[in-house]
């Protein structure tokens, strides 16, 4: 019988039902063994094929829609019967108006402490004035109500901020008390340097909901000293690993800010972060992230030459196939309406590499009503620019790209201000494969299964 024929009592070919090969399928020959590992970006499956398996994959137009094959290519997401592209699309038109929760990145300082050569913004003397801090509530509050929110979500940034700690507790003690009679589920992390992160400081965040920290250590002791130093010079390591000894009542993401100078010490900080885990009792986990150029950091005129500028491969595949997932609509929460950076000035800005930038806001805490953004809006440019860069991507080359459900257009604020910026393992698409396969079969065999392998 011609499988190709229908009706009559012959069945559809599985192409004639619309099935066809995922545009978002990467692929990787595994060493030793005679399969190959897909991995399909948009449903964020990888697993390995047979020869058998992959025929099948092939003859679309000849195997009859109901063959067992197509439900198990479906399922993992490599062969689909709908446009994944308008889908990610749609996903992003969706994400700019978030999920039911509202999220707050505040500055309770833009000062800090260290003198990083890499770091990215101006730093500033000040804190937050209580007439400010009556601003950020009040927002807070428009901003639950407008949207309905039943989550109130709280970043303490900086600048470093536990250099006021004194505005994080009443601010904290205000938002809370706010979730709660709006109904909303209330939670909080920070980012610190860790060097002030005392006893009493960790106590306080940890009774104001504070449930995350992110601490960064550019590698053990001499390595971590060159670049992460105080403002007047001297070094941090020391201190900061003793903070992190003692109890904490929050876990803790242990960054490593990878560069030329320090990526020889991934392994050695690694390791020394699941010992300190251990030996503390405290919940430590390490990731690296290559250092990014910016024009702050070349300003500085120092030690530039330790700037990575984002393109070490080889971190950048292993840090994202630990985090591998099905696509989402938007790369951060620049491009989410209910997200919402504000300095200590009360300023406004979409994306918090600019908090230290009055010129990139669009708007105060004071006078911005998001019951009516684009009116009340100071600059409505700087609001809508980083929404528009939300998926449609405003780029064919990107649109086109087989890598779009993982990066979703990039960073906006790269996007926006030094062009687009590529996962810099564009071009070496089995190595990323490899990578994933490597650390699914990891999880696999310690008994931590996921859906990725289904």
């Amino acid at each position: 019988m011609d499988s190709k024929k229908q009706h009559n009592g012959t069945k559809r070919t599985a192409a004639e039902a619309g099935w066809h090969v995922s545009r978002y399928n990467l692929s990787a020959p595994v060493p030793g063994k005679n399969v190959m590992a897909i991995a399909n970006l948009y449903k964020g499956t990888c697993a390995e094929y047979n020869p058998i398996e992959l025929y099948l994959m092939s003859v679309l137009d000849d195997i009859a829609e109901d063959h067992p094959i197509v439900d198990r290519l479906a399922k993992r997401g490599v062969i689909v019967n709908f446009d994944e592209r308008a889908a990610l699309e749609a996903m992003g038109r969706a994400s700019c108006l978030g999920v039911g929760g509202v999220s707050l990145v505040i500055c309770p300082t833009v000062g800090c402490n260290f003198d990083c050569p890499y770091c990215f913004e101006n730093h500033r003397a000040g804190k937050m004035s209580a007439d400010v801090q009556d601003d950020v509530v009040k927002l807070a509050e428009s901003m639950i109500d407008a949207a309905s929110a039943k989550r109130l979500s709280i970043t303490w940034y900086g600048g470093e901020p536990l250099l006021a700690p004194d505005v994080i507790e009443s601010l904290s003690k205000r938002l809370m008390a706010l979730a709660e009679e709006r109904g909303a589920r209330y939670r909080a992390g920070i980012i610190t340097n860790g060097y002030l992160l005392t006893q009493e400081n960790a106590r306080m965040l940890g009774e104001y909901g504070v449930t995350t920290a992110q601490v960064t250590i550019d590698g053990m002791r001499k390595a971590h000293d060159a670049t992460r130093h105080l403002a007047g010079g001297g070094p941090t390591f020391d201190r900061i690993v003793e903070n992190l000894r003692a109890p904490l009542p929050f876990s803790v993401n242990l960054r490593h800010n990878v560069h030329a100078g320090n990526r020889d010490q991934m392994d050695a900080l690694k390791a020394f972060a699941k010992e300190l885990a251990e030996e503390s009792g405290n919940e430590i986990h390490y990731y690296p992230a290559p250092v990014s150029a910016s024009e702050v950091a070349s300003e500085r005129g120092k030690q530039v030459d330790l700037l990575c500028g984002g393109t070490d491969a080889e971190v950048g595949i292993k840090q994202d196939a630990k985090r591998f997932t099905a696509a989402r609509g938007a790369y951060c929460g620049a491009q989410d309406f209910w997200v919402v950076a504000v300095d200590d000035k009360g300023n406004l800005q979409k994306c918090w590499e600019a908090v230290d930038k009055p010129q990139l806001s669009f708007g105060t805490a004071h006078d911005w009503d998001p019951k009516n953004p684009l009116t009340t809006a100071a600059n409505v440019d700087n609001l809508t620019m980083f929404l528009n860069t939300a998926s449609p991507v405003p780029d064919d080359e990107c649109r086109e790209c087989k890598w779009l459900p993982l990066c979703v257009g990039g960073c906006p604020y790269k996007r926006l201000f030094s062009g687009r910026a590529c996962v810099p393992y564009k071009n070496d698409a089995e190595a990323y494969v490899l990578a994933l396969h490597a650390r699914i079969a990891e999880d696999k065999a310690s008994g931590d299964e996921e859906e990725q392998e289904a």
